[in-house]
């Protein structure tokens, strides 16, 4: 009989919805609201588009995004509709409105006067437009408004409080141009729940006070240029979920009343200038999922408290200045995703524990002092994606990888600058990693040569195994990889012929196959030209530049004609061997190119004039060869200074207009060919990073002439 009575109570709760419905979609609004949606709707611009299912009946309260209530409209929802131009005055009319949603449109100017005076008004949500000037009405109106959201916009002057709305518990408005103090006064008078405050021009420490806001459970200030220490007041708040402060200038120790928080969730006071410790007060805080604290100036060992959080999904460290051994019980953190440890000073072996971490997706212990070998335990870990031990001083690379082949799920492994002690390339006993594609071995010092048992791995999208010692013949197998697409062999004694496989490499011949193909996501890829240089991203490994960089090898032969057909490549460096003949007029096919370097080879002929087809290139090097006749003119060519063609005997300089076919084009003071360092321009890095993501995708002219690619690392952003 109870399922019954349910079943009937919700049929009538549905036909007493319908018949409301109904009516309200039937229903005459009233005439003043009317005339202030129609003032609206022509306040808006031509050039955007009108909004659709307005008028011309008087039916108002069926119109698109109208709700009303007894013939008053008391809800505009025109979220994401292209709305263009300015917000009318009228809308003020509309006394009844409890519900205001804009966002999502390309409104601007400023908002009207009286907006404040909607004594009903409970939502309002303008974000995602292009409103400037400074927001009025807050200090005495809204008296009823519940949730503001005016993020992503252009506003100014001191940001708005709300003072007197009794019943305001969210306030976002992140993403504009606010400035001054942060006015906690104001802001704690109502009481707030959420207090989104991020990437605005405020100035100064932050503010006391914000201890009164007794409901906060979510404050979130980051990139608002904040600076000095974090207020004690801010540790009273006992309700706080989350706090996050990243990219400002803080500075100071972090207090141990860190440990006030029990009901905190997610913190990340990253990339400010906090030092000192990291307080030892973890034990208390059970519910914390998110913790990230990377690039600061932090030193000491890790907490041991942090095993005693048993919902950590995330912990970053990344780029801070810790040491000692990694001491902590990951038998207790049965759900980590991430563990970013990398750029610090740990020193010891891994942990073996981590084998209970089996939802551990994302490992980065790069750059610090860790040794020993990678634990067998490790085979447990049948989640992780992403692994970096770049610049450490781990051994046994064999045993390594026939251990990470068992892990189904990796994509990335990046093991630069290990395994010193004179090992080499293994050679056998391997036969996994069928979801990789992502393989760094370089500046390993590895010896051997290139192993067939790379080429079952079919899901190889990047490699770079370049700063090596590997020796012998490219086999032609690894130009049949079709997924492949990056390239680095720099750095080593390859010799022999440039197999004419590479001629036909899928993936370089045509870009939607390599989108096609694409599967890793959130993996920011960065080219470095050294250390100290932040780079240029690339957000995901469909977007990273194609290449093929074989510099500094021992090859020979000719430049394949049938290179051409790589229309997608982007990048081609041959330099520093010993090919021969004639520069290909086939290359004037690679579209896409915008690096090709042939410096330090054996190449004879003239530079054939269609390459000035080549559009995107943007560095081009054929010094020290035996090159003749004019350089092209026009297009690309136009940009390359002469060092692009020194050490050509009889190439004619291009400011004379002709050619003697007598003077060396040497460049002043460096007159030799040889091989020696000095003559070498700086080393370039790949790093790649997984985590957070900063800046946009740029045209590849970092890549300088180089004889190489040194190789891939976790950066420290």
């Amino acid at each position: 009989m109870g399922g019954y009575y349910c079943l009937f109570l919700f049929l009538l709760v549905c036909f007493l919805l319908g018949i409301h419905g109904s009516h309200s979609m039937n229903q005459t609004c009233n005439p003043t609201d009317l005339e202030a949606l129609l003032a609206f709707s022509n306040g808006l611009d031509r050039k955007g588009v009108r909004v659709v299912g307005w008028g011309p009946d008087t039916a108002c309260c069926s119109w698109t995004g109208v709700s009303c209530e007894f013939g008053r409209v008391i809800r505009l929802d025109l979220s994401n509709k292209s709305l263009h131009g300015g917000i009318s005055s009228a809308i003020t009319l509309l006394d009844g409105l409890m519900t205001l949603n804009l966002s999502r449109n390309s409104l601007h100017g400023q908002l009207p006067e009286g907006l404040g005076r909607l004594a009903r008004l409970r939502i309002l949500d303008l974000s995602m437009n292009v409103l400037s000037g400074m927001f009025r009405g807050s200090e005495g109106g809204f008296p009823a408004i519940e949730v503001v959201n005016v993020s992503f916009n252009q506003f100014t002057g001191p940001h708005p409080a709300f003072p007197c709305a009794m019943n305001l518990t969210v306030l976002d408005i992140s993403s504009n141009a606010f400035s001054a103090d942060i006015n906690t006064t104001a802001l704690c008078a109502t009481p707030i729940r959420a207090l989104q405050l991020s990437g605005n021009d405020f100035s100064g420490e932050v503010p006391a006070g914000f201890g009164l806001c007794r409901m906060l459970a979510d404050l979130s200030i980051d990139g608002s240029g904040l600076t000095g220490n974090l207020p004690s007041d801010l540790y009273t708040i006992s309700g706080l979920r989350r706090l996050s402060l990243r990219e400002n200038q803080l500075s100071g120790s972090l207090s141990k009343d860190l440990g006030n928080f029990s009901q905190l969730m997610h913190v990340d006071l990253s990339y400010n200038m906090f030092s000192g410790i990291i307080p030892d007060v973890f034990g208390g805080l059970k519910r914390l999922e998110f913790l990230n604290l990377a690039s600061n100036s932090l030193n000491g060992t890790l907490p041991a408290s942090l095993s005693l959080c048993p919902m950590l999904r995330v912990i970053n460290l990344r780029n801070n200045s810790l040491s000692g051994e990694i001491a902590t019980d990951f038998n207790m953190l049965p759900r980590l995703n991430v563990l970013d440890a990398g750029s610090n000073m740990l020193s010891g072996h891994i942990p073996p524990g981590l084998m209970w971490c089996t939802e551990l997706r994302t490992l980065n212990l790069g750059r610090n002092k860790l040794d020993g070998e990678i634990p067998e335990s490790f085979k447990n870990l049948r989640s992780l994606s992403r692994f970096s031990l770049v610049s450490n001083s781990f051994t046994n690379l064999s045993s390594a990888l026939r251990i990470l082949q068992h892990l189904p799920k990796l994509t990335s492994l990046v093991l630069t600058k290990n395994f010193h002690g004179g090992e080499t390339m293994p050679m056998d006993g391997l036969s996994g990693f069928k979801s990789l594609q992502v393989l760094v071995l370089a500046n390993c010092a590895l010896s051997g040569t290139i192993q067939p048992w790379l080429q079952s791995l079919k899901s190889l999208r990047v490699l770079d195994i370049s700063w090596n010692k590997l020796n012998g013949k490219i086999p032609p197998w690894l130009g049949t990889m079709n997924n492949l697409f990056y390239i680095d062999l720099s750095n080593n004694s390859f010799s022999g012929e440039l197999p004419e496989s590479f001629t036909q490499m899928e993936s370089l011949i045509s870009s939607s196959y390599s989108r096609e193909h694409a599967s890793i996501k959130d993996l920011p890829l960065f080219i470095k030209k050294n250390p100290a240089d932040k780079g240029l991203q690339y957000n995901h490994v469909s977007s990273f530049p194609p290449s093929l960089i074989l510099s500094n090898n021992l090859l020979v032969g000719p430049v394949l004609p049938g290179l051409g057909h790589l229309m997608d490549l982007h990048v081609l460096d041959l330099s520093w061997n010993n090919f021969s003949g004639r520069i290909p007029n086939e290359l004037s096919n690679m579209l896409s190119l915008e690096l090709l370097n042939f410096s330090q080879n054996d190449l004879n002929g003239s530079i054939p004039s269609s390459l000035t087809k080549l559009n995107f290139l943007s560095k081009f090097d054929v010094s020290y060869n035996n090159l003749t006749g004019d350089i092209p003119t026009g297009g690309q060519f136009s940009t390359f200074p002469n060092e692009s063609f020194v050490g050509n005997a009889a190439l004619c300089l291009l400011q004379d207009g002709s050619c003697s076919g007598k003077a060396p084009f040497l460049e002043p003071g460096n007159e030799q060919q040889g091989g020696t360092d000095t003559t070498l321009p700086a080393m370039t890095y790949i790093t790649v990073e997984v985590g957070f993501v900063f800046g946009l995708l740029a045209v590849w002219n970092i890549l300088f002439f180089c004889k190489g690619l040194e190789g891939c690392a976790f950066s420290d952003g």
